[in-house]
């Protein structure tokens, strides 16, 4: 056999071996109704052209449901933001020609809200691959991180072969401290990587414990990851760690842009002098072209409107309780969530396809979450809540799924 062929028989069988274990993936056509009511059709709905049917949509990040809000959208591009940034492309990198003053005018305005010099990324992932990166190229560091951390933070840190990483578990205390111990004397410096929300257990990092355990050591950094809590959570939307009153304590923080502030992009928060570091040595950053002007607009123009979406924070969090609750005393099966996201444990990739494919023919669209991005054996279903969801449809998905629950008895034992 040539290397040719030989090399796309050990892909196929890869992918095989794929379908065979219920992980195969696929890209489906999406369409999205566009207004907050389309021809008497719920907002949040999902038009999968594999069957032509509406769908519930519990799989956004659109948290608040400003995606969506046509007065909002119709605002933004009635504005002077608008009209003066209204470039579809920047047509080159930041260091080149394309550093258009929208991007320092966004860093000026985020560095004032959170006291730290703020450098704006094409997304949360080029945010974490070129910060992680750039430390990771210092010499003498290790890096301890949640095993539950974000692949962009591994990514990060395997851009260089020499990478020292530990791993702490998941939101355990007691696990990182005995690692911090044996190490802390060896290390010039250490990195904790966590997440304000994790986004899939959808539970809170322990901040407080973390940032009093970091203040034991003159050499210990907190890297904080808000890509799921920014916008949607705190007083102004302005993440866990500004609710906490943390922001002095947390030396990195990770702000994305395409979640609760439908737009684009991201932006990392830190000292002044690892700002300039990451401007140097930032391969995602350097060598990428730079987002279009009105993206970056949009993103400014929304973080301006933070202050003004309490309301639909308020209602966010009191759906998300309710239907943790809901979900926990109806169904005999391992619920987590703290917030606004919440996962239904079923362990097997097959019982969670089965149920993600059930709830499709049933009108609701909640893809399963299997390994590797979440641990194996641990496939789930993950609801990714907004806050113009209605209750009443969330307690017609709870009967749903205890129907699905007692057909599967026999299927799954």
């Amino acid at each position: 056999m040539c290397p040719k062929h030989s090399l796309e028989s050990q892909i196929a069988q890869t992918l095989e071996t794929l379908k065979c274990d219920s992980n195969y993936r696929t890209l489906k056509p999406q369409k999205h109704n566009k207004t907050q009511i389309l021809n008497n059709i719920q907002a949040g709905m999902v038009d999968k052209k594999l069957n032509k049917k509406w769908l519930l949509n519990l799989a956004s990040n659109d948290y608040l449901g400003i995606a969506s809000d046509e007065s909002l959208n119709a605002a933004f591009l009635d504005s002077a933001l608008f009209k003066e940034y209204a470039l579809f492309s920047s047509s080159s990198s930041r260091l080149l020609s394309g550093n258009f003053d929208i991007y320092t005018r966004l860093e000026s305005y985020l560095s004032h809200l959170y006291h730290k010099q703020a450098l704006l990324f094409n997304s949360g992932f080029h945010a974490n691959l070129g910060a992680l990166g750039a430390l990771n190229s210092l010499k003498n560091v290790l890096f301890i991180a949640d095993k539950s951390i974000h692949a962009s933070h591994i990514d990060g840190l395997k851009s260089f072969q020499t990478t020292h990483l530990k791993r702490f578990s998941h939101n355990n205390i007691e696990s990182l401290e005995q690692i911090l111990i044996k190490n802390v004397s060896k290390y010039e410096a250490i990195f904790i990587l966590s997440e304000g929300l994790f986004s899939m257990e959808g539970d809170f990092a322990p901040l407080c414990a973390l940032v009093s355990l970091k203040q034991r050591f003159s050499n210990v950094y907190l890297y904080i990851d808000e890509a799921h809590s920014v916008g949607s959570f705190g007083k102004e939307g302005l993440g866990v760690c500004a609710s906490l009153g943390l922001l002095d304590s947390v030396d990195f923080i990770v702000l994305t842009f395409g979640k609760a502030l439908a737009s684009m992009g991201a932006c990392i928060l830190c000292p002044k002098i690892f700002y300039e570091y990451f401007v140097n040595f930032s391969r995602s950053l350097i060598y990428s072209t730079a987002l279009p002007p009105v993206n970056v607009a949009r993103s400014f123009f929304n973080f301006l409107e933070l202050p003004n979406l309490e309301r639909q924070r308020e209602n966010l969090a009191k759906l998300s309780a309710d239907f943790k609750t809901l979900l926990s005393e109806s169904l005999e099966l391992e619920v987590l969530g703290d917030y606004n996201i919440v996962s239904l444990i079923l362990g097997d990739n097959a019982k969670a396809v089965y149920f993600a494919k059930n709830l499709e023919q049933k009108g609701y669209f909640v893809p399963a979450i299997k390994a590797p991005t979440i641990p194996k054996n641990r496939a789930c279903l993950r609801f990714s809540l907004t806050a113009n969801l209605s209750f009443e449809s969330l307690e017609s998905l709870v009967q749903t799924l205890k129907s699905i629950c007692d057909e599967s008895l026999s299927k799954f034992k």
